[in-house]
Formats: structure tokens, C-alpha cells, sequence
């Protein structure tokens, strides 16, 4: 489709996601200079639409952007009176005493917060400095200039047949051409993938991991709800079979967040984590919380794991990576909002300062200065080998060699253990299922447990069905001649969604179905596939989960 022609419009910088990075870029822009000229592309329907946190927000990155958020009406509605670690077994837990913990896993002084109502809220802030924000406008393409730098995005495309052809109403969206670019799309972008390989931007990191974190509002009995609880668990109902943990928040109005986190890199094809969060809200100290209760939301997203080892080169010509598509969570804080909004601030500085010198298409060598040693890196090197040694040797060696680490990263700047590797990718780390037993998930109980296709429900996903399948397979029958026979199909359980699903019909062959208008774009599949022969690619504008209170 190289003949189709495209309206184009210049700015001065073009942010792509309007996530806590890109609106904290789009607003330090307008701070350094209000003539800069500023535009954020957002695919969901309206901002927040598509933001799902934990979240449990330090807001160090919010401090550092608007000292006087609090005035301003910030939706930090809720602090954090209580910390609660546990590790559970089936039937009981034993609390991890708050004295042992690392001071950095301290949450005395941060807030429990929906980060969706977070972001809409830092969208009116960049609105009144007079950002221009384009919700519903996924952006397709990158546009590269004469010297291959990156020039600008495709944004707005609609109205293609199933076969990508052209429909009756085919609208072939702009071209937004920027000084320079900014990728903030979260986890695992499409955009952010291709900058990736075409710069070879990982070269010199270390690979990626990722979990997959799936969450539920709950409303429960005023009785049993304790505004501004936080909790913490790790062991069961995982065990062995995966890494990861949950986590409990109560917010305001009698609500609670309820989530689980699998680590991606399990080996068990018949693992299955959505059902692991399901079984998991059958423990006593869970089931007794939600007694009486009802879940109001669900969804899902992918996590970057990989921490400080695996931030790839994060400037390149004519553009940034910013916030998740660098990868800068910190695991054993569950926490990475307040490092996007630092990592949007030190862009925005850096292009600001670039543009007042007459640059534009080059590489911003001061923001990938910035992000590495200044308080981004600084928070990520301490915690970097929580990760690799969890999955390396298990749970058990996280918390004690993984917290000594951090104990003597916090109090002498060091590590013994220097700079741990992660090894294989979550897709290479998945083994054979003749080498494993299935698994058995008891049936969801419909009242604290339920069935994957009635929670994506709740998440108020919808895509338009006469659209291309965003969800793209390199090969049509991988699926059923490697994964399923090999795998034993493992996309029909690592997906939250239910999208994907193996139909055997009487005496034919199994056929693979994907059910793409279920995906709430958490980009599993991308990531665990073991085969990668599944690429996720953006739907068109404004298609997806529609999350309220995220």
C-alpha cells in the first residue's frame, strides 16, 4: 500500500501513548518552552482506556514534574497506612516481619492509586499547557527520513477489509512528522519492537523477561475493608511451577485491587495463569476478604521484568524509547510508574535542549545519559538481581540471597554478586509437554472464581469484527503442526483473554481460531509464544479494553 497518499503535519516533538511517560514528556515540554509545539497519540478510546497498574505509586517522578500536585487535585486519594508480606501455603500464611525488609520495599509514603484516573488527570494538566492529545489515533507505521532516522508515525488508518485491502470507508490516516519522536507505548509495543531491530538497540543487554499481571476490582463488606492495606503474597497456589505473587490493595469507596503476577519464563506448557489467579482467591485469607463482595472490573497486561541489565540503548536517531517500552520496572517493588514519569521528563529536557541548538533526527545522548545514572538507573542497579536469581534458583533464594543483595546495594552502593544474567527468553523457556504433566484447575465457582470469556466482560473490550485481526501469525500452521503437538498448545491457556483456542471437529484435523475480538492487549502471546509466530500489532483506533477505574 505504498501509493496511498497521506495528509502530513509537522511538530516539534510527536509522543506515541499517553501513558504516565508520554504525558510526563508532553507536560515538561510545555514547562521547558509554551511554544513547543507537542502532540501525544493515544490508540484507546480516551486516555486511561487502556492503562492497568497494580498500583501502589511512589511519587518521586510526580514530585520531580509537578511539585505542587496536591494543589492541582491529583488523584492520590489514598496513602499507605499498612504493609503487609506473607507467603502462603494452601491452608495458612506466615507474615515476612516489615524490619527484615529492604528499606526500598518501605511503602510509607506512597499511594494507592488508580493509574488510568492518574493519567487522565496528567492529560488535563498537558491539555492546559496546550498539548495537543489525540485519543481513538493507533499509530500503524513508522516514517523513516534520508539518513534512516526515525521522522514520524501513521496514525488515524481505519476502514480496512479483513484481508487488509482498502474497505468502502477506508480513511488512510496522517503522517505526524516530529524533530523527534517518542515511544511510550508500554509494554512490549509494536512500534517500540520494530525501533528495537532496525537500530539493533539491544545489542549490548541483556534479553527481556516479563510477567503477565491480571487484575480485579473488588467491592466488599465496609466491615472488612481497611483504606490505605497493602499486602503482598508470594508462594502458593505457584509453588515450584512458576515465579510471581499477588498483591491486595484497598482503596477508597470500599473497593479493593486484587492481582497476580506469573513470571513468563515457566516451563510447564500446562501451566495456566489465569486459572492460578482464579485458585488463588480460594485461599482462607482471600476467600474471607471477598466473602460477600463483588468483582466490578478485570483485565491484564504484560510486565517488563528484566530490570536495569535489560534496558536496551533507549536513544536512537530521531527517537526515544520512554517508560515500559524501555523496561523500567522494578520487580521487587512491583513498581515502575514513577520511573516513566522521570524517564519522560529526562527526554522531554533532553529534546528541548537539542531543538534550542537548532538540532532535530539525532540521537539524544543525554537522556540515555540521564536515564542510566541518574535516579532511573540508580533505583533499577540496586534490585538487579532479584530477578535472574528467582528464576535461577527459586523463590526461597530470591528472598534471602535476592534480599541480602539488595541490603548491601542499599547500604554500600555495591553487589557481590555483580551484574547476574537472565539467560533464555520467557518463549525459549518453555519446555516440551512430554517433559510435564498437566495441570488440574478446579471449574470457577461463579462467585469468587470465574470463567476467562465472563471477566473479559468486565473489562469492556470491544473490536470492530470487519477489521484485519491485529493478532498476526508468520506462519499459518505453526500452531497446530509445532505448538499443539509439541507444546500441547500452551496460547489456549497462557492468554487471559481467551482469545486463541484449538477446535477439534470429528475426524478432522484441529483447527486454530483467534477469537481477536477478545485481546485486551496484554501482548502474552508475543512474548511466550515458544515458536514466535505470533506478533501483535495494533487494532484500529480506539479498539480494546475500555478500563474505567484501572
Amino acid at each position: 500500500m505504498s501509493d496511498i497518499t497521506r495528509e502530513e503535519m509537522d511538530y516539534d516533538v510527536v509522543i506515541v501513548g499517553a501513558g504516565p511517560a508520554g504525558l510526563s514528556a508532553a507536560i515538561r515540554l510545555k514547562q521547558l518552552n509554551p511554544e513547543r509545539e507537542v502532540v501525544v497519540l493515544e490508540k484507546g478510546s480516551e486516555v486511561g482506556a487502556h492503562i492497568l497498574s497494580g498500583a501502589v505509586l511512589d511519587p518521586s517522578g510526580l514530585d520531580a514534574l509537578i511539585p505542587d500536585w496536591k494543589e492541582k487535585g491529583a488523584p492520590l486519594n489514598t496513602p499507605v497506612r499498612e504493609d503487609n508480606f506473607y507467603m502462603l501455603g494452601e491452608a495458612g500464611k506466615m507474615r515476612i516481619p516489615n524490619f527484615a525488609m529492604p528499606p526500598l520495599m518501605n511503602n510509607h509514603g506512597n499511594y494507592i492509586v488508580s493509574m488510568g484516573n492518574v493519567c487522565r488527570w496528567m492529560a488535563e494538566q498537558a491539555e492546559e499547557l496546550g498539548v495537543e492529545i489525540f485519543p481513538g489515533m493507533a499509530c500503524s507505521e513508522l516514517i523513516y527520513g534520508d539518513d534512516g532516522e526515525l521522522k514520524g508515525v501513521v496514525a488515524g488508518e481505519f476502514g480496512k477489509n479483513p484481508d487488509g485491502t482498502p474497505g468502502p470507508g477506508y480513511e488512510p490516516g496522517m503522517i505526524l512528522n516530529g524533530k523527534y519522536v517518542f515511544l511510550s507505548e508500554g509494554v512490549r509495543g509494536s512500534l517500540s519492537k520494530e525501533a528495537i531491530a532496525k537500530y539493533n538497540l539491544d545489542a549490548n543487554s541483556d534479553v527481556q523477561k516479563y510477567g503477565l499481571g491480571m487484575k480485579e476490582i473488588w467491592e466488599i463488606d465496609p466491615a472488612k475493608h481497611n483504606e490505605g492495606e497493602v499486602t503482598h503474597t508470594m508462594g502458593w497456589p505457584l509453588g515450584g511451577n512458576a515465579g510471581g505473587g499477588s498483591f491486595i490493595y484497598h482503596l477508597e469507596n470500599n473497593q479493593v485491587y486484587v492481582g497476580f503476577v506469573v513470571h513468563l519464563n515457566y516451563a510447564n506448557p500446562y501451566l495456566f495463569p489465569y486459572m492460578e489467579f482464579q485458585r488463588f482467591k480460594h485461599h482462607p485469607m482471600v476467600a474471607e476478604l471477598l466473602k460477600g463482595g463483588k468483582r466490578v472490573a478485570y483485565g491484564a497486561r504484560a510486565i517488563s521484568e528484566g530490570g536495569y541489565q535489560s534496558i536496551p540503548q533507549v536513544a536512537f536517531p530521531g527517537g526515544a524509547l520512554l517508560g515500559c517500552s524501555a523496561g523500567l520496572v522494578n520487580v521487587p517493588r512491583i513498581k515502575g510508574n514513577h520511573n516513566a514519569m522521570l524517564s519522560g521528563k529526562a527526554a522531554a529536557e533532553a529534546a528541548h535542549a537539542a531543538i534550542e541548538a537548532g538540532r532535530s533526527g539525532d540521537t539524544l545522548a543525554d537522556y540515555e545519559t540521564e536515564l542510566r545514572s541518574g535516579p532511573i538507573g540508580k533505583d533499577l542497579k540496586q534490585v538487579r538481581n532479584v530477578k535472574p536469581l528467582w528464576s535461577r534458583k527459586g523463590l526461597l533464594a530470591s528472598l534471602t540471597v535476592g534480599g541480602f543483595d539488595m541490603w548491601t546495594n542499599n547500604l554500600f552502593g555495591f553487589s557481590l554478586l555483580g551484574t547476574l544474567k537472565h539467560g533464555k527468553t520467557d518463549a525459549q523457556a518453555t519446555e516440551k509437554s512430554s517433559l510435564h504433566q498437566p495441570i488440574d484447575y478446579p471449574k470457577p465457582d461463579g462467585t469468587l472464581s470465574f470463567d476467562r470469556l465472563t471477566n473479559v466482560s468486565f473489562s469492556m473490550t470491544n473490536h470492530e469484527e470487519s477489521q484485519p485481526a491485529h493478532l498476526r501469525l508468520k506462519d499459518d500452521i505453526v500452531p497446530t503442526t509445532v505448538n499443539l503437538i509439541e507444546y500441547a498448545g500452551p496460547s489456549a491457556r497462557y492468554c487471559p483473554a481467551g482469545v486463541y483456542e484449538f477446535v477439534q471437529e470429528e475426524s478432522k484435523p484441529a483447527r486454530f481460531v483467534i477469537n481477536f475480538q477478545n485481546c485486551v492487549h496484554c501482548k502474552t502471546c508475543d512474548i511466550k509464544d515458544p515458536s514466535q509466530n505470533i506478533t501483535w500489532t495494533v487494532p484500529q483506533g480506539g479498539d480494546g479494553p475500555n478500563y474505567p477505574n484501572m
